[in-house]
């Protein structure tokens, strides 16, 4: 799986990224990890490097951080609340134009249902953000203490009559 991974990464560097800030930053925490307060980051319910979902003509990408994760500037910019009790969603979807072409970003209408593993639903309300070509869904949710939370994704994209559905799981410690 190590091989696969290596070689998912390699091939995403050689393509023109449709990425906005936003997107690259998340991607690069998945890559790099974060290296402030390695001592209270949680590890995750699922391997980091299950952050997209393929769907035929499409991929689904996704990825949930605290938010103090994110560099103030970030923050300010999206209009998110830095905090170690906040987890951010990130949602995009991707067109297949060609086997080895760049994938375009395209509008697709994102819901999200949210809960803990006591079954507790979480509000999150995802909005669209758009940079360029750049085109993806944030929402924020909070958490307390130490959970696992679960995010149902449901994504339609534009044009497309049925949605693609992901399942989520994450484990999150606050302060």
């Amino acid at each position: 799986m190590l091989n696969n991974t290596s070689r998912h990464t390699s091939v995403r560097k050689t393509r023109t990224s449709p990425m906005g800030p936003l997107l690259a930053l998340l991607a690069a925490t998945l890559l790099v990890g974060c290296t402030e307060q390695p001592e209270q980051r949680a590890m995750p319910a699922q391997a980091l490097d299950e952050t997209f979902k393929d769907f035929g003509n499409y991929e689904v990408h996704f990825n949930a951080l605290r938010t103090d994760e994110l560099t103030p500037e970030i923050a300010r910019a999206y209009g998110i609340q830095r905090s170690a009790n906040r987890v951010m969603l990130n949602v995009t979807v991707l067109r297949k134009e060609a086997e080895h072409a760049p994938r375009k970003p395209v509008e697709a209408t994102v819901a999200v249902d949210a809960y803990n593993l006591n079954g507790q639903l979480k509000d999150i309300e995802m909005r669209r953000v758009s940079e360029g070509e750049a085109i993806y869904s944030i929402g924020e949710v909070t958490i307390a203490g130490t959970e696992i939370l679960v995010f149902d994704i449901n994504v339609t994209p534009q044009g497309e009559a049925a949605p693609f559905n992901v399942k989520l799981k994450r484990e999150f410690v606050s302060n």
